[in-house]
């Protein structure tokens, strides 16, 4: 049974850090693409960063590159986000999925795979 659970999440100062693990089960997370997303009150989900299993490229949208990283540990079939110079608008609750359309300059939608349930990320003085 394909099963994500993010953790990390909570509440930051703006110019703060956190980070996000996304640890999976039932299957091997290097076998496949997988890819952060986020979801802010009142707006749609967007896709934040992935790991291409094609091309093994790590990708961002343009509002967060510079300041988070996506790396995944293939030991422990757990991928990470590290968020550092957090923004208001950074706030909202953070999913990984698996197999997105991962590649240079897109969407990182569709997503083909399964979801996470979330975790909520708040960016507050």
């Amino acid at each position: 049974q394909v099963q994500l659970v993010e953790s990390g999440g909570g509440l930051a100062q703006p110019g703060g850090s956190l980070r996000l693990s996304c640890a999976a089960s039932g299957f091997s997370l290097e076998l496949l693409s997988i890819g952060w997303f986020r979801q802010a009150p009142g707006k749609e989900r967007e896709g934040v960063s992935c790991i291409s299993s094609s091309d093994l490229g790590t990708y961002y949208t343009n509002s967060v590159k510079g300041r988070f990283t996506m790396s995944r540990d293939n030991a422990e079939n757990t991928v990470y986000l590290q968020m550092d110079s957090l923004t208001p608008e950074d706030t909202g609750v953070y999913y990984c999925a698996t197999d997105p359309l991962c590649e240079r300059g897109g969407t990182m939608f569709p997503v083909f795979g399964s979801w996470g349930r979330g975790t909520q990320v708040s960016v507050s003085a």
